[in-house]
């Protein structure tokens, strides 16, 4: 097995542990080992586990060596995902069940895997999601940082510290659809879809681990807002820095150079 990468850099910030790696891949691979050994970790000492993914070009490094890690009984893991446009067409390259499916799911298949519906009714798909992702806790979550500080499509227009739902329909921000087109997963801004379904934040952050895996140069701000603002809605990232066991995963690119921690 390959030795794990080095951190560049590493500190903490409030409860955050965050990382910083040479390269994109570095990071991802870094990331993977770690979630990797809290898989087999936890599977070992309950039997079972659930797990949230995101799907964003910001997961490829990490999904590509998640996949290929060892010692995991991926029979035993019930997969959910945290996020789903509402109006495409089922089997459209752009959805997220469709990009989880083929980067992660098809390759490891989960024991169970739930997958969001964007073209049922938004009401009841919601009701439907929220009671399978509370038939129990849930132990681990894998997730980014969008251009606007997002966390899921909790935009912050939308995002809620204290949100009663546990799934949620949204309208999307500007910023977070320029954001899919700056990603190559749509054309044209008009393509996008405005509204979108979404696990809240009480339900993202309610996992026991969360691991932020954030590359990129256009990440950067939203990290520094993450890192150093005031932990606020306005940069829904924030609230991850409040969470008591929360790995962040960053590259150069994203990474504030040492200027932006002075202080």
């Amino acid at each position: 097995m390959m030795r794990a990468p080095s951190a560049e850099r590493a500190w903490t910030i409030d409860r955050m542990q965050i990382r910083q790696y040479s390269s994109r891949a570095e990071m991802g691979r870094a990331a993977a080992d770690d979630v990797a050994e809290a898989m087999r970790e936890k599977l070992k000492a309950q039997g079972t586990l659930r797990m949230i993914f995101a799907a964003a070009p910001s997961q490829n490094e990490f999904l590509h060596y998640l996949v290929q890690a060892e010692g995991i009984d991926w029979k035993r893991v019930t997969a959910f995902h945290m996020d789903e446009y509402i109006g495409l067409s089922l089997g459209a390259p752009q959805l997220f069940s469709h990009f989880l499916t083929t980067k992660l799911f098809s390759r490891v298949n989960p024991g169970e895997v739930h997958l969001m519906n964007g073209s049922a009714d938004p009401v009841q798909e919601c009701k439907r999601y929220a009671g399978l992702l509370q038939e129990a806790p849930l132990d681990i979550v894998c997730l980014g940082i969008g251009e606007n500080g997002h966390i899921a499509f909790n935009d912050p227009p939308v995002a809620d510290f204290n949100d009663p739902f546990t799934v949620k329909r949204v309208q999307l921000d500007d910023l977070c659809r320029e954001q899919q087109v700056h990603d190559g997963c749509f054309d044209l801004l008009e393509n996008v879809p405005e509204y979108a379904l979404t696990m809240t934040i009480p339900a993202l952050i309610s996992a026991e681990k969360l691991f932020c895996i954030v590359p990129g140069a256009s990440k950067r701000n939203a990290v520094q807002s993450a890192l150093k603002g005031l932990v606020s809605p306005s940069c829904p990232a924030s609230v991850l820095r409040t969470h008591t066991d929360c790995q962040l995963y960053l590259d150069r690119d994203s990474c504030p150079g040492d200027e932006e921690f002075a202080g």
